[in-house]
């Protein structure tokens, strides 16, 4: 028979990799085509969503930036000085991916946006949404999301 302090310890070290699966530098996503995890930059003050990834020249393959709104609500963006396409995946509160838009045109101010309000909004190589096969169902892990309704929770 195991000792109860041995099966708490056991149990806290099963748990830490999935505590440790929920970085503020990271977010994952899962859906039909498996599961990913970008290295993000996390953009949650007015200051970083206004400057974005302005005026990079790339961005690392499985890199980003996430923008996260205080609240769930409709998001525009645009890519005004941005020199690299991108691709815009918009997020619920729940984590999900309710809207990619793909091969976002350097340059081009067209404002962006999903048909319904957001609480964050992934930008990657643009292309890449497309090649991973990520679609509007996925789900998203990350500690932004930590809501009691989340659909991928962390830890």
């Amino acid at each position: 028979m195991i000792p109860r302090a041995a099966l708490v310890v056991l149990a806290l070290i099963w748990a830490l990799p999935a505590a440790a699966a929920c970085r503020e530098d990271a977010i994952d996503l899962r859906g039909p085509f498996g599961q990913v995890r970008f290295h993000v930059e996390l953009a949650d003050e007015p200051a970083e969503r206004a400057r974005g990834l302005m005026f990079r020249e790339s961005l690392p393959r499985f890199a980003g930036m996430l923008f996260v709104s205080e609240r769930p609500e409709r998001v525009s963006f645009w890519m005004k000085n941005t020199l690299i396409p991108l691709d815009m995946i918009f997020i619920d509160d729940r984590g999900r991916v309710v809207h990619v838009h793909e091969r976002a045109r350097p340059g081009d101010l067209t404002p962006i946006s999903a048909p319904v309000p957001v609480l964050a909004v992934l930008e990657i190589n643009g292309g890449l949404a497309a090649e991973l096969g990520i679609a509007p169902g996925a789900e998203a892990r990350h500690p932004v999301f930590a809501g009691a309704g989340a659909l991928w929770p962390c830890g």
